[in-house]
């Protein structure tokens, strides 16, 4: 089936890792405040508010935090206005990215992007310069704790899954068609699938592989600043590291 991308494992791995300095929290009380506010509150009636309290618990965010955020977006207490922003653009060695944010201030958030590419030789494009390259598909994950391979893949397929990729470090990721995420999503959780994340995402057509182990510290480098941005929620790139690449960055 698809090909692993070590993008996705390195990013998770760091996930884990450097939860405090990602700010994780802070991301996924935008997404709980934004998913509310576009499906209700009703977590059992809205599947990417489902997908997003199923992210912060995944994260161990208390309960208190899960509940005001819900609120802010359902117009209990006063919210923040939350824009949506994508960004698109190339960054070291031609490797292509889409960057997905909610921000409350478009002129900070612009600012801060093009400081990230200006410092790591990258350049942003115009609407449409990297994203023809890219397939709009939905994305599911699902820890492999506790859930066989074998029967997670056979439940996604019958579901109506597009691909099953097995091959990341800690998360089983499931691809479905644009308009059978959530359809997917509710048919597994029927089946008594925890989904770790739900979302629409952007899948490269090609990949670009980096094989240098200096070339991709200096893609990584770029990769990170932009996720550890606050106000970005979603980061898509065409990178593919090679074995060498990744055994050079870790000696």
């Amino acid at each position: 089936m698809s090909g692993h991308s070590k993008w996705s494992t390195i990013k998770h791995r760091k996930g884990v890792k450097d939860a405090k300095r990602s700010k994780i929290f802070t991301k996924i009380i935008k997404e709980l405040t934004v998913a509310s506010r576009m499906g209700g509150e009703d977590i059992d009636a809205n599947p990417r508010l489902r997908a997003a309290v199923a992210s912060a618990k995944a994260a161990n965010m208390p309960a208190d935090n899960i509940k005001r955020a819900i609120q802010k977006g359902a117009g209990v207490g006063k919210g923040d206005d939350y824009e949506a922003i994508t960004y698109e653009g190339y960054g070291p060695h031609q490797v292509a990215v889409i960057i997905e944010c909610l921000t409350d201030n478009r002129n900070r958030t612009i600012s801060n992007i093009r400081t990230i590419f200006n410092k790591n030789n990258g350049n942003i494009g115009s609407t449409n310069s990297v994203m023809y390259a890219f397939d709009r598909v939905g994305l599911i994950e699902v820890a492999k704790d506790g859930m066989e391979e074998d029967q997670l893949m056979e439940l996604a397929l019958e579901a109506g899954a597009q691909d099953f990729d097995p091959e990341g470090e800690d998360y089983f990721e499931i691809t479905t068609a644009l308009a059978d995420l959530h359809l997917v999503q509710t048919a597994l959780e029927a089946k008594g699938v925890v989904i770790q994340k739900s979302a629409l995402a952007y899948v490269p057509q090609n990949r670009q592989e980096i094989t240098d182990p200096e070339k991709a510290a200096q893609v990584m480098r770029f990769l990170e600043a932009i996720e550890d941005d606050d106000d970005v929620q979603n980061l898509f790139t065409n990178l593919d590291l090679s074995d060498e690449a990744m055994a050079g960055m870790n000696d």
